[in-house]
């Protein structure tokens, strides 16, 4: 058969471009490696709670047409994201609020609060200009940025353990840009987020992405003019003739299904057999844990561990993001880990070295104007889900020009 596009990936960039081309008249063939659809976004059922598999994942966001659009697959409660941390036998709210600061000073007011930040980082500043010799203070990495920020109480419990385990670095040896601000609130508001929209989908993500690619839909019988086929269990590399590291053209399957264009979402660098160089990456290890005789394990959704000395930096408790009420409970420890090939690629490292280098696959991408690049793996940047949908959505725009 002829399709107009392969998309690899099902997740959530690749499950709107599918759906948004489809009502536009098009064919699509979404293939995706794994065996389930949702990409990162994944939640499965365990104990009757929609377990986020790889991570939680919160959608949020201030744009009013993507939350409208997300909304027609989906209902969303009104979660919202207010995680707490944990350091020693301390315990915190997050972001860094009132709540926060009255628990760590005994403090009641913000101009309390304004001073003793103020005190302290003026404090650590004139330390390191005197250790350093110098008049005007310039952060060399990220620990002095966040003490010029934050000042010493902030900065040792809730920042230093934390970061150096997300990076698998001491502080001082990470780049200041990492940590531009410190976002902190002079307010009692522990919502994490600032945006205006923000929730989870009931009955999970998974059902949302079956849902754009109409999965399980036949007897709803959408109003889509074109068609949407999904291949689970598919890898690009065994599905797709290749010439060298690159699709031969005209693109086909080795079932000799055609398509006029590609859109990959997984890594730009892998794409082009890594013929420039390896971006790198940081990983996650997830490690889940089904409690059926424990109905409340830790209280709420999300519980940050910021001591660097205990090497998972959270503990999710799925049951909380849908507000459950059930017997037993499942929790999750993620545990940050270096990159290495053949493992899941989370976090792109956005430093100059690495920012240059996908620069240059970008422009050998344009050697292939036939593929699309999407995604934070094909366009090598940490994307918010919301974002994701807003790039997808704009790339759809864009090819129906």
């Amino acid at each position: 058969m002829r399709y107009d596009y392969l998309i690899v990936g099902a997740g959530l960039f690749g499950a709107v471009f599918a759906h948004e081309m489809a009502a536009k008249g098009k064919n699509v063939l979404v293939i995706d490696k794994r065996e389930h659809v949702a990409g990162n976004i994944y939640t499965e059922n365990k104990l009757g709670i929609n377990v986020h598999k790889f991570g939680a994942h919160i959608f949020h966001t201030s744009d009013k047409e993507v939350w409208d659009y997300v909304c027609r697959f989906a209902d969303f409660n009104n979660y919202i994201n207010s995680p707490v941390a944990v350091y020693k036998d301390e315990l915190y709210n997050l972001p860094f609020n009132m709540n926060t600061f009255s628990k760590m000073w005994g403090i009641r007011t913000p101009d309390e609060a304004r001073a003793i930040i103020q005190k302290q980082a003026d404090e650590e500043i004139a330390r390191m200009k005197k250790e350093k010799g110098t008049e005007e203070f310039t952060p060399d990495n990220l620990e002095e940025q966040a003490l010029s920020l934050a000042g010493r109480d902030i900065y040792e419990k809730l920042v230093k353990g934390y970061t150096e385990k997300q990076w698998g670095r001491d502080c001082k040896e990470l780049p200041s840009f990492i940590i531009r601000r410190l976002p902190m609130r002079f307010i009692y508001d522990n919502n994490y987020f600032n945006d205006r929209y923000q929730g989870i989908p009931m009955g999970g993500y998974t059902a949302l992405i079956e849902k754009l690619l109409l999965i399980g839909s036949e007897g709803e019988k959408p109003f889509l003019s074109g068609s949407i086929k999904v291949m689970t269990g598919t890898d690009y590399y065994d599905f797709v003739k290749l010439e060298g590291n690159v699709p031969a053209e005209p693109f086909e399957s080795v079932n000799k299904d055609q398509f006029g264009k590609i859109l990959f979402t997984g890594m730009i660098d892998e794409f082009f057999g890594y013929k420039l160089g390896t971006l790198e990456y940081r990983s996650l290890k997830f490690e889940t844990e089904e409690l059926p005789e424990v109905d409340n394990y830790q209280g709420n959704a999300v519980v940050n561990y910021t001591e660097r000395e205990i090497p998972y930096t959270r503990i999710i408790e799925h049951k909380h993001f849908e507000y459950g009420q059930g017997k037993g409970t499942v929790i999750t420890r993620e545990y940050p880990a270096n990159w290495k090939h053949g493992d899941e690629p989370y976090y792109p490292m956005n430093d100059e070295k690495n920012n240059t280098l996908y620069a240059k696959y970008t422009e050998l991408a344009k050697e292939c104007p036939k593929v699309l690049f999407g995604g934070r793996l094909g366009q090598y940047k940490y994307y918010n889900m919301d974002q994701v949908v807003r790039a997808s959505l704009d790339m759809v725009q864009e090819e129906s020009k």
